[in-house]
């Protein structure tokens, strides 16, 4: 187990302001914020909560969650992430954590869980949790975190392999988690016995249910299709009710890594593709029109392609977090670095150019796993870790630093409520 350590806040980063051109006012608790024409105004403060590179192995997947705070004391904030063999390709070890009692002042870990790492298979296999994304069910008052499972032989991924929509559950009190368990889909779909929730952002409803994005393929086939599950949680056990409508693209390997978010009175899913980021959107949280490919206002491709995207969500305003081609970035691996920030329009399902502000800088190193987190109505935070491949990245400045992007709101979020 990795010695416990406190970790001071970096200052070396700086405070950046949006232009002022983002207009503000008063939010309406009831209006359904479907227009794009009034965004929140934010600024970005970006953080270091750990660095460090021994050219062996790196740090992946940091993603964070929030246990509300009780007694008047700060909400913890708990993130996950892994360690990556940099020898292979998505060769991960055990999940570990680290955790801040004081809104990322200091942060003590990485702590390994021996309960989210591996375990031995037949025939010589060994399976792991992945693509891990903590969040708090309100519901339940439990912090419940969503992966996917992952197969190794000889420490490679099997080109045959069978995935699973992953989960386990985290006690505050002990600091441990679960030991995690794969949720049951229905048996009569050969497509979902390999099916997947990774990287995904899910959405609670009022009455504790959870829409789950998952995608899925058959073992011979080679495009994934997307959909998004309906699911119960009862503080233990996740559970496959229903899903929605499937989606694919003919072409490579079709629509996978799909992040869900409510914005106004309709659901939004972005999807990831080889060659193209996708968006669709419905209004019931199961049922999506046909994915187009993300653009900007002006009719240009995003640039985003073969990586995931993920939402940034304000009462008042519709956000997306993303990489792209065309930002003097060709030596990152696939333009996986720098993260922007850009505002959506949900009614043309495209992204405000003008808007886009770089979230977290480029050193080389790729960003493009990371995740989304309402910390309180006042900051949501982006994390993301410096994904040390291939080999030589460091030669651009990066070293392995796991981020923590707060966006801190000049209104409250009236979206987030932890009770």
């Amino acid at each position: 187990m990795t010695n416990f350590r406190r970790l001071a806040r970096s200052t070396a980063t700086a405070t950046i302001a949006l232009a002022a051109a983002c207009s503000v006012m008063a939010i309406d608790p009831t209006a359904t914020a479907d227009e794009p024409d009034s965004p929140p105004r934010f600024r970005i403060q970006l953080e270091v909560a750990d660095h460090g590179f021994d050219k062996k192995t790196c740090w992946v997947h940091a993603r964070a969650g929030v246990v509300p705070s009780h007694g008047g004391r700060e909400p913890e904030i708990v993130m996950t992430m892994q360690k990556l063999l940099l020898s292979g390709s998505d060769v991960f070890y055990a999940l570990n954590e680290m955790w801040s009692e004081d809104l990322g002042k200091t942060w003590a870990g990485p702590i390994e869980h021996a309960t989210l790492g591996r375990r031995d298979e037949p025939n010589g296999v060994e399976v792991c949790i992945c693509d891990f994304t903590p969040k708090w069910h309100v519901a339940t008052g439990k912090l419940l975190g969503i992966g996917q499972s992952v197969r190794y032989g000889d420490n490679r991924v099997l080109e045959t392999r069978r995935r699973e929509v992953a989960y386990s559950v985290y006690d505050p009190k002990r600091r441990t988690w679960s030991r995690w368990t794969a949720m049951a889909l229905p048996a009569d779909r050969e497509d979902f016995q390999d099916a997947g929730s990774g990287s995904a952002e899910r959405f609670d409803l009022p009455n504790g249910e959870l829409l789950v994005p998952i995608y899925f393929k058959r073992p011979e086939a080679t495009q994934y299709a997307s959909t998004v599950a309906r699911c119960r949680f009862d503080g233990e056990t996740l559970s496959y009710v229903e899903h929605g409508s499937e989606h694919t693209v003919a072409i490579k390997r079709g629509l996978y890594e799909p992040s869900l978010t409510k914005f106004g009175s309709r659901f939004f899913l972005t999807l990831r593709n080889d060659l193209a980021g996708y968006v669709t959107s419905g209004t019931d949280g199961l049922h999506y029109g046909e994915p187009i490919i993300w653009r900007f206002d002006d009719g240009q491709e995003l640039g985003n392609y073969n990586t995931q995207q993920h939402w940034v969500t304000h009462g008042q305003g519709l956000f997306l977090v993303y990489t792209r081609r065309g930002a003097n970035n060709d030596h990152v691996f696939r333009h996986r670095a720098p993260l922007f920030i850009a505002q959506v329009d949900p009614k043309r399902l495209c992204v405000l150019r003008e808007t886009e502000r770089v979230l977290v800088p480029e050193h080389g190193a790729r960003l493009g796993n990371f995740g989304v987190v309402d910390v309180n109505q006042d900051e949501t935070w982006v994390t993301a870790a410096e994904w040390m491949q291939p080999v030589g990245v460091e030669q651009y400045g990066s070293d392995n630093r796991i981020y923590t992007a707060r966006i801190l709101w000049s209104l409250p979020n009236k979206l987030v409520d932890r009770r």
